[in-house]
């Protein structure tokens, strides 16, 4: 039965997928007039600074040596690796194509945190999670030999996306565990600002020559993913994750292209059909049953 607090991680939960899924449409938005990497750089540089603002104004104590580690490598994840193959990815593909392969995201979140031992879940919890994901893959392939040349293709876009999978399963799973160990706003807080001196130095390497070539779309774009797909959304991810576990909040993933999907007509100018409406029912369906299944958390 779900307790009060676990609901509450849910909403949060969901609130998070919404904040990342904007991000995708905005990021595509982004990478039309700003170079990929440097768009990677300049989020964690903007939220980084408002991170360390707020932990001098707070005087909150460094995390505890032993979570060192672990922390370099969930910043690595959060702050380098998922943002940039993201916006290269993003250079290739449309915002909803990207949504919909990011749907396997839970299932990369799940395997992530039984590979680190953090949660089990149920066989049922497996079996659903995977069949959600088939229909997420079903509908790649669906959308590539229709958009294709008649045949099924992955191009080196869905490459840098597997990349964002990985990146987003491993991020999920121990940014979930240090979540536990401490406030989900300070995780990501401390990981911004542990990498602000590397990701300052970087945005002003990659700084763009002409800024006169940039509209002010391309630095509104850039400044909305700072905070809100930076920042605030795994806020949001890391209370939630805290209060309902990693597995079903990182399930909750599985409503991301549909999500991205609704968002990016408007601001990509991107379609919409009848039957990635069926796909998108389909895949909510798993989501529901997932919640209901049995995950043992350690």
């Amino acid at each position: 039965m779900t307790t009060s607090r676990e609901k509450l991680g849910l909403l949060l939960g969901f609130a998070a997928t919404c904040g990342f899924s904007a991000t995708i449409p905005v990021t595509r938005v982004g990478v039309q007039y700003l170079d990929p990497l440097f768009l990677t750089a300049g989020r964690a540089t903007i939220a980084g600074v408002v991170a360390v603002i707020i932990l001098l104004v707070l005087r909150r104590k460094p995390p505890p040596r032993e979570l060192w580690g672990m922390f370099a490598l969930t910043g690595f994840c959060v702050l380098v690796s998922y943002p940039a193959f993201l916006a290269l990815a993003l250079r290739f593909v449309p915002a909803s194509h990207g949504g919909v392969v990011l749907g396997i995201s839970p299932l990369a979140v799940a395997a992530a945190a039984a590979l680190f031992g953090y949660e089990r879940p149920s066989l049922g919890f497996w079996v659903v999670s995977l069949i959600g994901a088939g229909i997420v893959v079903a509908f790649v392939l669906r959308q590539s030999y229709e958009l294709g040349d008649g045949g099924f293709g992955v191009g080196i876009g869905d490459i840098f996306l597997l990349g964002v999978v990985a990146s987003a399963g491993i991020a999920y799973a121990l940014s979930g565990r240090l979540s536990a160990r401490m406030p989900g706003w300070e995780v990501i807080t401390w990981q911004l600002a542990t990498f602000l001196p590397l990701s300052a130095i970087c945005a002003v390497l990659l700084w763009p020559d002409n800024l006169s070539s940039v509209p002010a779309t391309g630095w509104i774009a850039l400044v909305w993913i700072s905070f809100v797909g930076q920042y605030f959304s795994f806020i949001a991810s890391n209370f939630g994750m805290a209060m309902a576990g990693m597995a079903r909040v990182g399930q909750l993933l599985l409503l991301q292209p549909f999500v991205v999907l609704a968002i990016a007509i408007p601001v990509n100018g991107e379609k919409f059909d009848w039957e990635t409406l069926l796909f998108a029912a389909a895949v909510v369906a798993t989501v529901v049953i997932g919640q209901r299944m049995r995950v043992t958390r350690k």
